[in-house]
Formats: structure tokens, sequence, C-alpha cells
């Protein structure tokens, strides 16, 4: 197990070396840099010309005149060393303070939505296979239909109206209007907590009924095995032979998972934010590369990409642990 954890951490590395290096050859795709940004937002109207001179000036002054190579060196070393990722041109301060909240909310708001996901999908699916072709079973599947046909926006949509029209509040925002801008705190905590679930709800609606749909058939499919029978024959309690085998096999399709529902709620982040007006990374990166502000758009991309590889990372610890062959396979 230890080897293949360690295999599996080199990995990971090695995945994420060539990841910071796509990321910053995308940071250099659009045309031109900041310098121009910079000349054209200072003197725009003012009716001074600026020439090529002043252009290469401006470069040097945010050292955007040294090659793509030593550039990137600095950038990812100070990443390495320092967990610094660069300055911020167009908020004139470091990238690590722009997206220092955004991103941990973004983080949390990510936790709370996996959690909730399979907390509800795992027991519900196994639920729904014990009980196949029942009432239950029947419900459970409409609306497990109900969340891969309804886009999460427009579940948002229907809560943000349904919330102004009846209760006469909003559940935009991840904070109460006094806690915004208030410090850290246990009360603001406590609001934080509030805010969260609805915007969990919304993300967590489509991958909780893939998820459900994904545990039942396994479910079902392991409940027919042999082995479910032969551990019956032996004795075991029907609890214990349930939880022991065909659940414990049942979860390996959801846990293996993991990543592309991390990454799937990053994907829908951004609209969803859009609607319930939820501070998060989505809309800052966009206009970063708006802006030309590199190193915040790297910056983000970056971190969000280490998040999928790390919970990838995470999918096949747990794999290994639920499932032996997978060691095996992978020693």
């Amino acid at each position: 197990m230890l080897r293949f954890v360690v295999q599996r951490a080199v990995g990971m590395v090695v995945t994420m070396f060539f990841v910071s290096i796509m990321v910053f050859a995308i940071m250099e795709l659009p045309p031109g840099d900041y310098a121009d940004r910079y000349a054209f937002r200072k003197f725009s109207g003012t009716g001074v010309s600026v020439t090529e001179s002043d252009i290469a000036s401006i470069r040097r002054q945010f050292g955007l005149d040294r090659p793509a190579w030593q550039r990137y060196l600095s950038w990812i070393g100070g990443i390495v060393t320092r967990f610094d990722f660069g300055p911020s041109f167009a908020f004139e301060t470091s990238a690590n303070r722009v997206i220092g909240q955004r991103a941990g909310l973004t983080v949390v708001l990510l936790v709370g939505t996996l959690l909730l996901t399979y907390l509800l999908s795992i027991p519900i699916g196994i639920y729904a296979a014990l009980r196949r072709q029942s009432l239950a079973d029947y419900g459970l599947t409409v609306v497990s239909y109900l969340g891969l046909a309804i886009p999460n926006f427009m579940l948002a949509l229907i809560l943000l109206y349904v919330s102004v029209r009846y209760f006469g509040s909003t559940i935009g925002g991840l904070f109460s209007p006094e806690f915004e801008k208030a410090p850290w705190s246990w009360a603001k905590f406590v609001d934080l907590l509030r805010h969260l679930f609805v915007p969990a709800v919304v993300l967590a609606w489509s991958a909780t009924a893939l998820q459900l749909q994904t545990v039942r058939a396994t479910m079902s499919d392991e409940l027919n095995k042999l082995y479910v029978d032969a551990a019956r024959a032996r004795g075991l309690p029907e609890w214990k032979v349930i939880v022991k085998y065909p659940a414990r096999l049942a979860i390996n399709p959801v846990v293996s998972t993991i990543g592309f529902d991390v990454n799937r709620i990053f994907s829908e982040l951004p609209i969803v934010a859009l609607v319930l007006s939820l501070p998060e990374l989505g809309e800052l990166l966009i206009k970063s590369f708006l802006d030309l502000d590199m190193y915040v758009a790297g910056a983000i991309l970056l971190m969000l990409t280490a998040i999928i590889v790390f919970m990838n990372f995470v999918s096949d610890v747990v794999l290994a642990f639920l499932d032996p062959r997978i060691k095996l396979e992978g020693g």
C-alpha cells in the first residue's frame, strides 16, 4: 500500500509539472501583454501619443521583456519555494491577495457540494437497489432523471424565484449583508454555513442524480453474485453481508469519478455563481484574461487543476483501500 501511494504521489508531482507548462503556455496565448493594456488605460483620451519605446519601457517595468522560459522559471520557482503566484498587474498587488478569499470560498463550496453529493447518492442508491421495483425505487428513479434533465442554473433560477416570490427574501450570496465585509468570527462562519446549503444543493443536483443511478446499478448487479449467496450461507447477518460485500464494491465507481465530479462542479460553477451572486474564481478568471493580468489567470488555472489532480490522487488511494486488487495491479 505504501509503495502504491508513493507511486501515485510521484505521478501527481510529474503531472503538475507538465500542467504548469501548459498553464503558462495558455497565459502566453492572448496577443500582446499587459504593457499594451496599461498604456491604453493610462494614456487613452489624454492626447498623449505612445511610442514603441514607451511600450518597451513599460514592459521592462513589469518584467515582461524577459524570454518566456525565464519568466516561467521565475513564476514556478516562486510558487514552489514561497507559494507566491506573482504580481497582479491590474489590481497592483499580489495575485495571492486577489484570489485569496475567493479561492477559500470556492474550496469550501466544492467540499460542501461533494459531501452532499455522496451523502445522498450512496445510501439512497443502495436503498433503491435493495428495494428494486418498489414504489420508492420508481420514485427515486424519477427524481434522478429530473436531476439529469434539469440544468443546474435552471434549478438556481427556480429557487431564487421561489425565495423572493413566496418568502420575501433572497438566497443569493454566501453571506448576509452584515457579514460580507466583517472580519472572520464564529457568527460569520455560521452565516456562511447557512448560505452554503442552497448553492451546494444546486451544484450537487446533477451529480447526485448520476451517482445515485451508478450506485443503484452496481449494487443491483453485485447482489446477484454468487459470493453474496455464499456469505449468506455462512450465516452472516444480512446487514453485514450487504455492507461488507456488495455495498463496498458498489462505492468503487463513485470513488473512481471524484476527479470528474470536481471538474464538473468547476465547469458549472461560473453560471450558477452568476445566478446566485457567489464570490468565486470563474468570474475573476475571465476578467483576468480580458485584462491580460496573466499571473492572476495562471494562478487560478493552476490552483483549479491542482485540486482536480489531488482529488484524483485521493480517489486512487481510497479505491485501493476499498478494493485490494487495485494495489496488486498497481504494484
